[in-house]
């Protein structure tokens, strides 16, 4: 790595649409080099979870990142997608093999209490399977930088507190959510829900912009605040409830959070000045059980970007040579970037390594 440059990773489970696509673009602007991991973490699926069926696209994924990668080919003012990084799951857990029981056996990374409020009351090993991979991605990469959506507000309040706690040399920057034209958030689980179920989810922005509108308007009370969303949630349900049974798509919200933008500690009243975010999780329950998640934050504008999160950029350390991993990931064969990326960009220092 040359003295000036800098990297930006992109950690995902792969299954990418334009929310993935805006955080590998936010990368390139920041950052000389831009690494993306396509891996599917199993010790972030409760057992009786969707691991097995969670979507898995590396062609189409990897098709995605090659016409990305030709869209700033020409361009010198920003950086470059250099590394595509595909592990095995023997690789990422090399000693036990990985558990996705509450008391199982394994080296984890645990955040408390943050894991276990919220989305991890309901699915205990979720935040304990990101933040230990994360920490183990980390690790590899050794990024200046890393990118989250905001979407998955509470994920990126774990990561924060363990880039701190742990004293890693990163910064977390956490991108605006993307959406549909409808107002669903993108995610890779969208393909989940069919025609009707994913018409129905739109509850979930319908609500948050209501309690937002009440914000706006001068209130600042827990109980007027969250009182706008229910209602626009009953409403949705009274209508599904009164359709026929092969017509509906009834749902059940799992939590209603209006918390401390720092802290997520649930508020009684939102101080203008300092904000609040806006939390809530439904689960659409019809055939299968379908989890979908969003976030608004009532915040002032200028800091909706970082949703209240401050990279943290420690001084005086030092980071380790990341030709190791570059020379760890070329002996091992994990890079799934195609020849076009590997071999003509300034990673070719890895070697020809082609397409599994």
């Amino acid at each position: 790595m040359l003295a000036g440059e800098s990297v930006g990773f992109v950690p995902t489970m792969g299954a990418l649409h334009k929310g993935h696509l805006a955080l590998i673009r936010q990368a390139v602007q920041e950052n000389t080099h831009v690494y993306v991991s396509i891996y599917v973490n199993p010790t972030q699926f409760g057992v009786n979870e969707d691991l097995g069926s969670y979507p898995q696209t590396l062609p189409t994924d990897l098709q995605q990142l090659r016409a990305l990668t030709a869209e700033y080919w020409d361009n010198d003012s920003v950086g470059q997608i250099t590394s595509v990084f595909t592990p095995k799951t023997r690789d990422m857990y090399p000693g036990l093999k990985p558990t996705s029981e509450v008391d199982g056996h394994g080296s984890f990374v645990t955040i408390t209490p943050l894991s276990s409020m919220l989305e991890g009351a309901s699915r205990p090993v979720f935040f304990r399977g990101v933040a230990t991979v994360c920490m183990k991605l980390f690790n590899i990469v050794q990024p200046d930088r890393v990118y989250f959506g905001q979407k998955d507000i509470q994920q990126t309040y774990v990561i924060q507190r363990m880039v701190d706690d742990f004293h890693l040399d990163t910064q977390v920057r956490v991108v605006p959510t993307v959406r549909e034209k409808d107002g669903l958030a993108m995610s890779s689980r969208n393909e989940y829900l069919g025609k009707r179920r994913r018409k129905v989810a739109t509850v979930l922005i319908r609500a948050l912009r209501a309690v937002r509108t009440e914000f706006i308007n001068g209130v600042t009370g827990r109980e007027e605040l969250l009182s706008a969303a229910h209602r626009v949630v009953d409403e949705e349900l009274a209508k599904q409830t009164a359709l026929p049974p092969t017509w509906r798509s009834l749902f059940e919200v799992d939590y209603f959070s209006l918390a401390d933008p720092m802290r997520l500690t649930e508020l009684d009243t939102v101080t203008p000045a300092h904000g609040a975010s806006l939390i809530m999780i439904e689960i659409i329950v019809r055939r299968t059980v379908d989890t979908s998640n969003d976030t608004c934050h009532i915040v002032p504008e200028r800091n909706l970007i970082l949703a209240g999160l401050k990279p943290v950029t420690l001084q005086g350390t030092t980071k380790p040579n990341r030709r190791r991993w570059l020379e760890l990931r070329t002996r091992n064969r994990h890079c799934a970037a195609t020849p076009d990326i590997v071999a003509t960009r300034k990673c070719s220092k890895v070697g020809q390594i082609s397409n599994p």
